[in-house]
Protein backbone atom coordinates (compact mmCIF):
# COMPACT_ATOMS: atom_id res chain seq x y z
CA UNK A 1 0.00 0.00 0.00
CA UNK A 2 2.65 2.51 0.50
CA UNK A 3 5.22 0.60 -1.35
CA UNK A 4 7.29 4.03 -2.63
CA UNK A 5 11.16 5.14 -2.15
CA UNK A 6 11.04 8.26 -0.04
CA UNK A 7 14.22 10.78 0.39
CA UNK A 8 15.77 9.82 3.26
CA UNK A 9 15.45 13.23 4.72
CA UNK A 10 11.69 12.31 4.82
CA UNK A 11 11.70 9.17 6.03
CA UNK A 12 13.89 10.69 8.84
CA UNK A 13 11.62 13.77 9.12
CA UNK A 14 8.68 10.92 9.75
CA UNK A 15 10.90 8.93 12.33
CA UNK A 16 11.13 12.19 14.17
CA UNK A 17 8.04 13.55 14.08
CA UNK A 18 6.32 10.35 15.23
CA UNK A 19 9.08 10.07 18.46
CA UNK A 20 8.47 13.54 19.40
CA UNK A 21 4.43 12.73 18.77
CA UNK A 22 4.68 9.78 21.15
CA UNK A 23 6.66 11.74 23.81
CA UNK A 24 4.70 14.79 23.57
CA UNK A 25 1.44 12.27 24.08
CA UNK A 26 2.82 10.40 27.00
CA UNK A 27 3.59 14.13 28.70
CA UNK A 28 0.75 15.21 28.27
CA UNK A 29 -1.30 12.12 29.51
CA UNK A 30 1.21 12.31 32.63
CA UNK A 31 0.55 15.65 33.28
CA UNK A 32 -3.22 15.45 32.83
CA UNK A 33 -3.74 12.98 34.87
CA UNK A 34 -1.50 13.87 37.56
CA UNK A 35 -3.31 16.86 37.69
CA UNK A 36 -7.30 15.48 37.72
CA UNK A 37 -5.72 13.40 40.35
CA UNK A 38 -4.95 15.82 43.03
CA UNK A 39 -8.16 17.73 42.25
CA UNK A 40 -10.28 14.86 43.00
CA UNK A 41 -8.25 13.84 45.87
CA UNK A 42 -8.26 16.95 47.23
CA UNK A 43 -11.97 16.60 47.64
CA UNK A 44 -12.97 19.40 44.80
CA UNK A 45 -14.74 18.96 41.61
CA UNK A 46 -15.23 14.88 42.20
CA UNK A 47 -17.05 15.75 38.79
CA UNK A 48 -13.68 15.05 37.36
CA UNK A 49 -13.14 11.56 38.60
CA UNK A 50 -14.94 10.92 35.05
CA UNK A 51 -12.08 12.66 32.89
CA UNK A 52 -9.76 11.25 35.20
CA UNK A 53 -10.76 7.74 34.26
CA UNK A 54 -10.93 8.31 30.28
CA UNK A 55 -7.24 9.62 30.98
CA UNK A 56 -6.66 5.96 32.24
CA UNK A 57 -8.00 4.41 29.58
CA UNK A 58 -5.84 6.11 27.16
CA UNK A 59 -3.77 3.07 26.37
CA UNK A 60 -0.57 3.29 25.01
CA UNK A 61 -0.94 1.17 21.73
CA UNK A 62 -3.52 4.42 20.98
CA UNK A 63 -0.96 6.97 21.56
CA UNK A 64 1.60 5.27 19.49
CA UNK A 65 -0.77 4.33 16.92
CA UNK A 66 -1.40 8.19 17.02
CA UNK A 67 1.92 9.16 16.90
CA UNK A 68 3.10 6.80 13.83
CA UNK A 69 0.37 8.18 12.01
CA UNK A 70 1.38 11.67 12.90
CA UNK A 71 4.94 11.08 11.44
CA UNK A 72 3.79 8.86 8.29
CA UNK A 73 1.37 11.80 7.11
CA UNK A 74 4.50 14.25 6.85
CA UNK A 75 5.16 11.85 3.90
CA UNK A 76 3.84 12.35 -0.13
CA UNK A 77 1.09 9.98 -0.83
CA UNK A 78 -1.08 9.23 -3.51
CA UNK A 79 -4.69 9.61 -3.40
CA UNK A 80 -5.36 6.02 -3.13
CA UNK A 81 -2.83 6.02 -0.21
CA UNK A 82 -4.13 9.16 1.04
CA UNK A 83 -7.69 7.42 1.38
CA UNK A 84 -6.42 4.27 3.16
CA UNK A 85 -4.23 6.64 5.51
CA UNK A 86 -7.33 8.21 6.32
CA UNK A 87 -9.32 4.76 6.99
CA UNK A 88 -6.59 3.73 9.27
CA UNK A 89 -7.13 7.55 11.10
CA UNK A 90 -11.01 6.59 11.81
CA UNK A 91 -10.45 2.90 12.93
CA UNK A 92 -7.89 4.19 15.55
CA UNK A 93 -10.18 7.44 16.89
CA UNK A 94 -13.39 5.54 16.76
CA UNK A 95 -11.89 2.67 18.64
CA UNK A 96 -10.56 4.52 21.47
CA UNK A 97 -13.80 6.92 21.72
CA UNK A 98 -15.58 3.27 22.32
CA UNK A 99 -12.99 2.64 25.33
CA UNK A 100 -13.48 5.86 26.45
CA UNK A 101 -17.37 5.37 26.58
CA UNK A 102 -16.50 1.63 27.72
CA UNK A 103 -14.58 2.82 30.77
CA UNK A 104 -17.06 6.13 31.60
CA UNK A 105 -20.09 3.12 31.47
CA UNK A 106 -18.40 0.99 33.62
CA UNK A 107 -17.49 3.49 36.17
CA UNK A 108 -20.68 5.11 36.63
CA UNK A 109 -22.39 1.45 36.70
CA UNK A 110 -20.13 0.37 39.64
CA UNK A 111 -20.64 3.64 41.42
CA UNK A 112 -24.47 3.96 40.79
CA UNK A 113 -24.40 0.12 41.88
CA UNK A 114 -22.54 0.43 45.16
CA UNK A 115 -25.16 3.31 46.50
CA UNK A 116 -27.83 1.07 45.19
CA UNK A 117 -26.93 -2.17 46.87
CA UNK A 118 -27.81 -1.16 50.18
CA UNK A 119 -30.98 0.86 50.00
CA UNK A 120 -32.40 -0.70 46.73
CA UNK A 121 -30.77 -4.23 45.27
CA UNK A 122 -33.54 -4.29 43.18
CA UNK A 123 -32.67 -1.20 41.58
CA UNK A 124 -28.85 -2.43 41.70
CA UNK A 125 -29.33 -5.80 39.36
CA UNK A 126 -31.28 -3.64 36.84
CA UNK A 127 -28.01 -1.67 36.77
CA UNK A 128 -25.70 -4.54 36.24
CA UNK A 129 -27.69 -5.55 32.88
CA UNK A 130 -27.78 -1.56 31.52
CA UNK A 131 -24.33 -1.85 32.25
CA UNK A 132 -23.72 -4.49 29.41
CA UNK A 133 -26.54 -3.57 27.05
CA UNK A 134 -25.05 0.03 27.40
CA UNK A 135 -21.65 -1.59 25.85
CA UNK A 136 -22.88 -3.59 23.26
CA UNK A 137 -24.78 -0.74 22.11
CA UNK A 138 -22.09 1.18 22.13
CA UNK A 139 -19.39 -0.71 20.16
CA UNK A 140 -22.29 -1.58 17.98
CA UNK A 141 -22.61 1.97 17.31
CA UNK A 142 -18.83 2.37 17.03
CA UNK A 143 -18.61 -0.63 14.55
CA UNK A 144 -21.16 0.77 11.90
CA UNK A 145 -19.55 4.01 12.23
CA UNK A 146 -16.52 2.50 11.30
CA UNK A 147 -17.78 0.71 8.68
CA UNK A 148 -19.99 3.75 6.99
CA UNK A 149 -16.34 6.02 6.84
CA UNK A 150 -14.95 2.85 5.03
CA UNK A 151 -17.71 2.73 2.34
CA UNK A 152 -19.11 -0.04 3.41
CA UNK A 153 -23.22 -0.25 2.70
CA UNK A 154 -24.87 -0.96 6.19
CA UNK A 155 -28.23 -1.54 4.97
CA UNK A 156 -26.83 -4.61 2.83
CA UNK A 157 -24.23 -5.23 5.81
CA UNK A 158 -27.23 -5.74 8.35
CA UNK A 159 -29.15 -8.12 6.48
CA UNK A 160 -26.34 -10.09 6.04
CA UNK A 161 -24.90 -10.37 9.92
CA UNK A 162 -29.54 -11.11 9.89
CA UNK A 163 -28.67 -14.27 8.05
CA UNK A 164 -25.03 -14.89 9.68
CA UNK A 165 -26.71 -14.10 13.22
CA UNK A 166 -28.94 -16.97 13.52
CA UNK A 167 -25.87 -19.57 12.69
CA UNK A 168 -23.89 -17.86 15.57
CA UNK A 169 -27.11 -17.79 17.50
CA UNK A 170 -27.24 -21.59 16.99
CA UNK A 171 -23.62 -22.18 18.27
CA UNK A 172 -23.68 -19.73 21.69
CA UNK A 173 -27.32 -21.10 22.60
CA UNK A 174 -26.08 -21.97 25.85
CA UNK A 175 -24.05 -18.39 26.64
CA UNK A 176 -27.30 -16.86 25.09
CA UNK A 177 -29.51 -19.15 26.93
CA UNK A 178 -27.64 -17.52 30.41
CA UNK A 179 -27.92 -14.14 29.12
CA UNK A 180 -31.66 -14.20 28.88
CA UNK A 181 -31.69 -15.91 31.81
CA UNK A 182 -30.22 -12.59 33.66
CA UNK A 183 -32.71 -10.66 31.52
CA UNK A 184 -35.33 -12.26 33.31
CA UNK A 185 -33.89 -12.44 36.51
CA UNK A 186 -33.23 -8.69 36.24
CA UNK A 187 -36.64 -8.19 35.10
CA UNK A 188 -38.74 -10.59 37.39
CA UNK A 189 -36.71 -10.67 39.85
CA UNK A 190 -37.25 -13.69 41.95
CA UNK A 191 -34.15 -12.42 44.12
CA UNK A 192 -32.01 -9.81 44.17
CA UNK A 193 -28.38 -8.52 45.56
CA UNK A 194 -28.84 -9.32 49.42
CA UNK A 195 -31.66 -12.44 49.47
CA UNK A 196 -31.22 -15.22 51.52
CA UNK A 197 -32.28 -17.98 49.09
CA UNK A 198 -32.46 -22.07 48.87
CA UNK A 199 -31.67 -23.53 45.63
CA UNK A 200 -32.10 -27.46 45.98
CA UNK A 201 -29.38 -28.31 49.15
CA UNK A 202 -27.55 -25.24 48.78
CA UNK A 203 -28.35 -22.08 50.51
CA UNK A 204 -26.30 -18.07 51.06
CA UNK A 205 -26.92 -14.68 50.21
CA UNK A 206 -26.78 -13.41 46.99
CA UNK A 207 -23.51 -11.27 46.47
CA UNK A 208 -23.66 -11.07 42.86
CA UNK A 209 -25.80 -11.67 39.35
CA UNK A 210 -24.14 -11.38 36.38
CA UNK A 211 -25.19 -11.99 32.61
CA UNK A 212 -23.66 -15.92 32.68
CA UNK A 213 -23.71 -16.67 36.75
CA UNK A 214 -24.98 -15.79 40.38
CA UNK A 215 -23.05 -15.89 43.07
CA UNK A 216 -24.42 -17.06 46.50
CA UNK A 217 -22.09 -16.33 49.73
CA UNK A 218 -23.09 -18.99 51.89
CA UNK A 219 -23.52 -19.75 55.86
CA UNK A 220 -20.25 -21.77 55.64
CA UNK A 221 -18.42 -18.47 54.09
CA UNK A 222 -17.55 -20.35 50.27
CA UNK A 223 -18.80 -18.92 47.29
CA UNK A 224 -21.69 -21.26 45.34
CA UNK A 225 -21.59 -20.10 41.92
CA UNK A 226 -25.35 -21.44 39.21
CA UNK A 227 -25.14 -20.87 35.99
CA UNK A 228 -28.32 -18.54 35.64
CA UNK A 229 -30.69 -21.21 32.98
CA UNK A 230 -29.76 -24.18 35.63
CA UNK A 231 -30.82 -21.94 38.58
CA UNK A 232 -33.98 -20.56 36.92
CA UNK A 233 -34.66 -24.34 36.26
CA UNK A 234 -34.84 -24.84 40.18
CA UNK A 235 -37.47 -24.32 43.15
CA UNK A 236 -36.27 -21.20 44.67
CA UNK A 237 -37.03 -20.24 48.26
CA UNK A 238 -36.48 -16.81 48.84
CA UNK A 239 -36.07 -16.02 53.02
CA UNK A 240 -35.81 -12.34 52.75
CA UNK A 241 -39.06 -11.93 51.73
CA UNK A 242 -40.44 -13.23 54.02
CA UNK A 243 -42.85 -11.73 56.22
CA UNK A 244 -43.23 -13.55 59.18
CA UNK A 245 -42.41 -17.30 60.25
CA UNK A 246 -44.76 -19.71 61.23
CA UNK A 247 -43.16 -22.52 63.82
CA UNK A 248 -44.82 -25.70 65.06
CA UNK A 249 -42.76 -27.70 67.38
CA UNK A 250 -44.16 -30.80 69.84
CA UNK A 251 -43.41 -31.94 73.15
CA UNK A 252 -44.17 -34.23 74.95
CA UNK A 253 -45.22 -34.89 79.09
CA UNK A 254 -45.86 -38.12 80.68
CA UNK A 255 -48.70 -40.13 81.07
CA UNK A 256 -48.97 -39.77 85.03
CA UNK A 257 -49.84 -36.14 84.53
CA UNK A 258 -53.53 -35.51 85.95
CA UNK A 259 -56.43 -34.33 83.84
CA UNK A 260 -56.53 -30.96 85.18
CA UNK A 261 -52.75 -30.18 84.31
CA UNK A 262 -53.25 -31.80 80.58
CA UNK A 263 -56.32 -29.23 80.02
CA UNK A 264 -53.83 -26.89 81.77
CA UNK A 265 -51.03 -27.09 78.99
CA UNK A 266 -53.01 -25.20 75.68
CA UNK A 267 -53.38 -22.11 78.04
CA UNK A 268 -50.30 -22.35 79.46
CA UNK A 269 -48.53 -22.08 76.12
CA UNK A 270 -50.96 -19.42 74.91
CA UNK A 271 -50.12 -17.34 78.04
CA UNK A 272 -46.57 -17.51 77.50
CA UNK A 273 -46.41 -17.10 73.84
CA UNK A 274 -48.88 -14.10 73.47
CA UNK A 275 -47.01 -12.45 76.02
CA UNK A 276 -45.42 -9.04 75.39
CA UNK A 277 -41.54 -10.34 75.78
CA UNK A 278 -42.01 -11.99 72.10
CA UNK A 279 -42.64 -10.52 68.95
CA UNK A 280 -44.94 -13.52 68.36
CA UNK A 281 -48.50 -14.41 67.14
CA UNK A 282 -49.88 -17.17 69.27
CA UNK A 283 -51.88 -19.48 66.82
CA UNK A 284 -52.79 -22.81 68.25
CA UNK A 285 -51.69 -25.24 71.13
CA UNK A 286 -53.32 -29.12 71.51
CA UNK A 287 -52.88 -32.32 73.04
CA UNK A 288 -52.56 -33.81 69.91
CA UNK A 289 -52.01 -37.86 70.09
CA UNK A 290 -50.63 -40.33 72.76
CA UNK A 291 -47.16 -41.42 72.03
CA UNK A 292 -45.05 -44.52 72.60
CA UNK A 293 -43.82 -43.53 76.05
CA UNK A 294 -45.61 -39.54 76.51
CA UNK A 295 -48.53 -37.21 75.72
CA UNK A 296 -47.85 -35.32 73.15
CA UNK A 297 -48.10 -31.87 72.12
CA UNK A 298 -48.16 -29.55 69.11
CA UNK A 299 -48.02 -26.08 69.35
CA UNK A 300 -48.06 -23.21 66.44
CA UNK A 301 -46.93 -19.69 66.39
CA UNK A 302 -45.87 -17.00 63.91
CA UNK A 303 -42.72 -15.13 64.80
CA UNK A 304 -43.47 -11.66 63.46
CA UNK A 305 -39.78 -11.15 62.66
CA UNK A 306 -38.21 -12.91 59.22
CA UNK A 307 -34.70 -13.28 60.66
CA UNK A 308 -33.82 -16.66 61.67
CA UNK A 309 -31.58 -15.13 64.66
CA UNK A 310 -34.52 -13.77 66.11
CA UNK A 311 -36.73 -16.30 65.46
CA UNK A 312 -34.52 -19.37 67.04
CA UNK A 313 -34.39 -16.30 70.09
CA UNK A 314 -37.73 -16.08 70.46
CA UNK A 315 -38.13 -20.43 70.22
CA UNK A 316 -35.52 -20.31 73.06
CA UNK A 317 -37.34 -18.25 75.01
CA UNK A 318 -40.58 -20.10 74.62
CA UNK A 319 -39.03 -23.57 75.52
CA UNK A 320 -36.76 -21.77 78.85
CA UNK A 321 -40.38 -20.66 79.90
CA UNK A 322 -42.35 -23.40 79.51
CA UNK A 323 -39.82 -25.68 80.95
CA UNK A 324 -40.11 -23.44 83.85
CA UNK A 325 -43.64 -23.55 84.14
CA UNK A 326 -44.08 -27.23 83.40
CA UNK A 327 -41.34 -27.92 86.78
CA UNK A 328 -43.49 -25.29 89.03
CA UNK A 329 -46.35 -27.47 88.24
CA UNK A 330 -44.76 -30.67 89.27
CA UNK A 331 -45.31 -32.04 85.52
CA UNK A 332 -42.88 -34.44 84.45
CA UNK A 333 -41.30 -34.12 81.08
CA UNK A 334 -41.91 -37.25 79.25
CA UNK A 335 -38.85 -39.27 78.28
CA UNK A 336 -38.27 -43.04 76.39
CA UNK A 337 -39.10 -45.74 78.97
CA UNK A 338 -38.51 -49.78 78.58
CA UNK A 339 -40.14 -52.30 80.74
CA UNK A 340 -37.95 -55.71 80.62
CA UNK A 341 -39.87 -58.43 81.89
CA UNK A 342 -37.93 -61.45 82.97
CA UNK A 343 -39.81 -65.20 82.87
CA UNK A 344 -38.59 -67.53 85.71
CA UNK A 345 -37.61 -71.20 84.10
CA UNK A 346 -39.62 -74.03 85.04
CA UNK A 347 -39.24 -75.31 88.52
CA UNK A 348 -40.00 -79.06 86.98
CA UNK A 349 -38.80 -79.68 83.73
CA UNK A 350 -41.24 -82.12 81.94
CA UNK A 351 -38.22 -85.64 82.06
CA UNK A 352 -37.80 -87.04 78.20
CA UNK A 353 -38.82 -89.84 77.52
CA UNK A 354 -36.61 -92.91 77.98
CA UNK A 355 -35.80 -94.78 75.27
CA UNK A 356 -37.09 -98.31 74.42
Amino acid sequence: MFAMTYPSYQVTLAITVSVIALIALLALKAFVARQLKRLTSAGRLNFLSYPEQMVSATRWPFLTGVALLAGISSLDFSERQQQWLHYAWIIILVTQIAMWGTRLITVGAQRAFERQRETNPAGATHLMLAGLVGKIVLWSIAALVTLDNLGFNISTLMASLGIGGIAVALALQTILGDLFSSVSIALDKPFVIGDFIIVDDYMGTVAYIGMKTTRLLSLGGEQIIFSNTELLKNRIRNYKRMQERRVMFEFGIAYAASNEDIERIPLMLKEIISSSEFSARFDRAHFKTFGDSALLFEVVYYCLDADYNKYMDIQQAINLALLRQLRERGIAIAHPVRTLQFVPAASNPVAAPSAL
